[in-house]
């Protein structure tokens, strides 16, 4: 009940003339009406982004029991054009109108969607229906599932692409290739169809194992697919990097488990110090690289603090684009490295115009150490946010989507929970909203999605403490607050000591509360250039008794917090 949405449709407007024009580029049908004695000009129908689309949705399968009929040949020679426009019959410019023969299968229900599109435009919404009605007993994609689709109507050819995507989403590639070869064989040209058996046939023949001393345990084998799904689909060697180009470089840098350099690490945060842009093959494979680490992880990780006298391990909370008091932080305390190990506790994109430069340098150190830095995912690493407060805005205008694609992916990767030590549990938003949940239950969530709007992930992510007992209902509109007495339970549970979250702005970057046992981490100095507030960090010793450093704002760039944003959403929305 808490998110349920009603939705009220217009009622039809029926005029005496009306042009339906599809806009290819903006993929969008403009309906227009001429009313007679005034009425309504246009009407457009609800936005594109509403619209669920498929990838193989436009495609156009041949009948294979015909060839294919090669398209009209079509003559250079005006003049002969037009001497035979002049013969008996139509004008030079006019075509004779074709009446398409009955058709079976996919053609056929393709037939009656564009009458019931026809119709609808026209404003005849019975016959609309009864055409809509036609095309979905003939398709075959309304039964109960993919394989009875493909019974009903064996030339259902995004059946076979789905039901592909299904078994290679869920690692068979073997059972995906004949679906895809299938979809190929009755779509010649269909590039989705293409992409989809080649990589198929690279991951099974892809027998070369990640050899990483710091990987020793085994990688889910669907992941392992993916990534080597996306490092085909994003290859590094197909980006040239321009002679002009006077950034780092990084050889090899498209090889499975490639590591970048120190020297490229350190020059490649230099040269963004200095409002400049690495390259896009670098920035690719920097997130294939990133990716393939995080998709190894479980969905909560268990951290050490280094061993000696002078271990420690540093938790740092939201910076949110803030890319020069990154660079402050790494100042006081250092930069990451095996003995001078950081966890970020999500948020590191969104508000602050240098979310890109942030990303990447974590990103980079990941790559570089990888039991050096780790990351937890928060409320922003998501598309909904990033394409609200910036991030995707920012990426889109120094990159392009492509580049968007994998930071998505990528952001699907990270982990929600982290203990350290067996005593301390690390998240971005809070607890839940029940009793009972343990460490076992945080481990085995399926993370690999855009948030949900309710359940464990959800509350990990969105969840803010309050300070009388019990549970209410989120200020936020997403999750819950939970008391003192939630975190007592929860930690009494789990064998833990403290609780350690962040998704609040502080006043001096962090504060305690539920008796000590729940702390509240924020590293975003004067957080959007206007809160005031400082930024803090947290260094754990062998002890585990929390140490708290705050630090103030340096000096950035003149580029203001969300020069990036939709002009429709406002700065402090979530």
């Amino acid at each position: 009940e808490r998110y349920k949405l009603e939705i009220t449709l217009p009622k039809p407007v029926v005029h005496d003339k009306t042009k339906a024009t599809f806009r290819k580029k903006k993929k969008e049908l403009v309906v227009t009406t001429y009313p007679v004695g005034g009425g309504i000009e246009g009407v457009k129908p609800p936005s594109p982004l509403l619209r669920a689309r498929d990838s193989m949705e436009d495609i156009k399968p041949l009948a294979l029991d015909t060839p294919p009929v090669p398209p009209p040949k079509t003559s250079n020679n005006k003049k002969k054009n037009k001497k035979k426009g002049k013969g008996g019959g139509g004008g030079g410019n006019q075509t004779a109108p074709i009446t398409p023969e009955p058709l079976s299968g996919d053609n056929a229900s393709e037939n009656f969607k564009i009458d019931g599109n026809r119709l609808l435009a026209e404003g005849h919404l019975d016959e609309a229906v009864a055409a809509y009605t036609s095309a979905i007993n003939l398709d075959g994609a309304n039964a109960d599932t993919i394989d009875m689709a493909i019974a009903i109507n064996p030339n259902y050819v995004k059946g076979y692409y789905r039901r592909g995507t299904a078994h290679l989403a869920s690692g068979s590639p073997k059972d995906a290739l004949p679906d895809f070869e299938e979809a190929l064989r009755r779509c010649p040209n269909s590039k989705e169809a293409k992409m989809h058996v080649k990589a198929c046939l690279d991951i099974m023949n892809r027998g070369e194992d990640d050899d990483e001393d710091d990987d020793d345990k085994p990688e889910n084998p669907a992941h392992s697919q993916a990534s080597a799904y996306f490092r085909d689909h994003y290859n590094p060697l197909n980006i040239a990097v321009e002679d002009f180009y006077d950034g780092p470089r990084w050889e090899g840098c498209e090889k499975v488990g490639a590591k970048p350099s120190v020297s490229f690490v350190e020059e490649m945060v230099q040269h963004m110090r200095l409002e400049r842009r690495l390259h896009k093959r670098y920035v690719v494979a920097i997130l294939l690289g990133v990716r393939d680490l995080l998709s190894r992880d479980r969905s909560l990780i268990d951290l050490k603090v280094p061993s000696g006298n002078d271990g420690h391990f540093t938790v740092c909370g939201d910076t949110h684009g803030q890319f020069y008091d990154l660079l402050n932080i790494f100042d006081i305390n250092g930069t990451p490295s095996p003995e001078n190990p950081y966890l970020f506790n999500g948020d590191f994109v969104d508000r602050g115009s240098f979310s890109l430069e942030v990303a990447m340098t974590l990103f980079a150190y990941k790559i570089l150490y990888p039991n050096g830095l780790f990351m937890t995912r928060g409320n922003h690493e998501s598309r909904t946010c990033n394409a609200m407060y910036g991030f995707e805005g920012e990426v889109n205008h120094k990159y392009d989507n492509s580049v968007m694609t994998l930071f998505t992916e990528v952001f699907n990767q990270l982990p929600l929970a982290a203990v350290i030590d067996h005593k301390v549990i690390v998240v971005h938003g809070g607890l839940f909203d029940k009793d009972g949940v343990t460490l076992d239950d945080i481990r085995n969530i399926d993370r690999h999605c855009e948030p949900p709007v309710e359940g464990l992930m959800c509350d990990l992510l969105w969840a803010d403490p309050k300070i009388l007992p019990g549970r209410a209902p989120s200020k936020r509109g997403v999750s819950c607050m939970f008391g003192p007495d939630v975190t007592k339970r929860f930690l009494a549970l789990n064998n833990l000591e403290l609780l350690v979250r962040s998704h609040e702005v502080k006043p001096e970057g962090y504060e305690i509360q539920h008796d000590g046992k729940c702390v509240t981490l924020f590293s975003a100095p004067n957080y959007c250039d206007q809160m005031g507030n400082q930024g803090a960090f947290i260094t754990f010793k062998k002890d585990m008794v929390p140490e708290f450093t705050s630090f103030d704002r340096v000096p950035h760039p003149p580029i203001r917090p969300m020069a990036y944003q939709a002009s429709s959403y406002s700065m402090f929305g979530i």
